[in-house]
């Protein structure tokens, strides 16, 4: 069975390599980068079935050796060795079988906002911030400021990072939605605990090749840049603000002193939230559930609480509870989560493709 469903994927790889290697396709940088894209995409599956061929014509081959007496111990050793490795093989195989999402190896924006809860969620944002950014130090990956708004206390009504590096996407993904916090706000004097809450949109940063945007369908507006800046603000009409105009999405735009510069980042970000949005209504319209969007970046669902005073972190979509809270937050620990989410959607989708057998 694994045998059949490997070749659409080797044929498909053949196929983008002899299209690359035409002297036309150089022609076409967009449809280079498209295909190149896909071919390294199919790499890792294309190189499995290779191993897994191989491995499966070496065990047919022992079998034939069993009729001669004077091998068929070697056979019999051979044969042993090679049905050991092909379950690992094959269970490997089931995964690599599974639809890839085309933005998993992508770079991200994550946009993390304080919701209920006014200042303790806007401390909440920062602490958050905080743990993500540990994270992404101990997986390698560069993470840069894009927009921030502080509040009084040192929090964050919002703030958006673009995070690079390796299967930041494919990680980071599962963060997505509302994040509940329970704890006693430093501006409480009785002791009270407060719940208050944050959203999380993650966003696959997007290039030409991914989205294209009709600058007709742009609205630009410059203006000057209010808040905190000193002497600068005010001076020069340096903010931002763009619309697309069919999907009705804003981005503003006032860190940089350069409008050139707010105006390359606010780009950026519409780019992104304009192909999160059509992405989603892609999948929606294909019928795909809920829980294979786990990607979606869907801000309405509570994902996760943090209950301080118990030393609790509980992911509600997997039912995972761990009471090492701090540990967690302190030091980015964010794989004890992650880990189990990912094997948790990967299982439900090898119960939907039928690969679980």
């Amino acid at each position: 069975m694994l045998r059949e469903k490997l070749k659409p994927f080797v044929e498909k790889y053949n196929q983008i390599n002899k299209e690359l290697s035409s002297p036309e396709i150089t022609q076409d940088i967009k449809r280079m980068t498209k295909l190149s894209r896909e071919a390294r995409q199919l790499e890792p599956i294309v190189n499995k079935a290779k191993e897994y061929e191989n491995l499966l014509n070496n065990l047919e081959e022992a079998k034939i050796m069993l009729d001669d007496p004077e091998m068929a111990d070697l056979a019999k050793e051979e044969i042993k060795e090679i049905e050991e490795k092909l379950p690992k093989m094959e269970e490997e195989i089931k995964l690599l079988l599974l639809p890839k999402d085309p933005n998993d190896e992508k770079n991200i924006f994550l946009e993390i906002r304080a919701g209920t809860g006014g200042d303790e969620a806007a401390l909440f944002v920062a602490d958050l911030t905080k743990a993500y950014l540990r994270y992404a130090d101990s997986k390698g990956w560069k993470v840069e400021i894009v927009s921030e708004s502080k509040n009084d206390l040192g929090g964050y009504k919002e703030i958006i990072l673009l995070v690079k590096g390796e299967g930041a996407y494919s990680r980071l993904k599962y963060e997505g939605g509302t994040h509940r916090v329970q704890r006693i706000p430093i501006t409480e004097s009785q002791g009270r605990i407060h719940t208050s809450a944050v959203t999380v949109a993650v966003m696959p940063e997007v290039d030409d090749v991914d989205i294209e945007i009709d600058p007709k369908d742009l609205k630009i507006e410059v203006m000057r840049a209010g808040g905190a800046g000193g002497q600068h603000v005010n001076k020069t009409e340096s903010a931002v603000r763009i619309t697309h105009i069919p999907t009705g999405i804003v981005v503003s735009m006032q860190d940089e002193r350069s409008q050139q510069r707010n105006k390359e980042k606010a780009m950026q970000i519409l780019k992104a939230r304009v192909y999160e949005k059509y992405e989603r209504e892609r999948l929606e319209k294909i019928g795909k559930e809920r829980k294979a969007q786990v990607g979606s970046g869907d801000r309405s669902e509570r994902i996760r609480t943090y209950n301080y005073p118990q030393n609790r972190i509980t992911d509600h979509r997997i039912g995972l509870t761990l009471y090492k809270l701090e540990e967690i937050m302190n030091e980015g620990k964010f794989d004890e989560i992650i880990e189990p989410l990912i094997a948790h959607y990967q299982a439900e989708a090898l119960k939907e493709a039928g690969l679980n057998d």
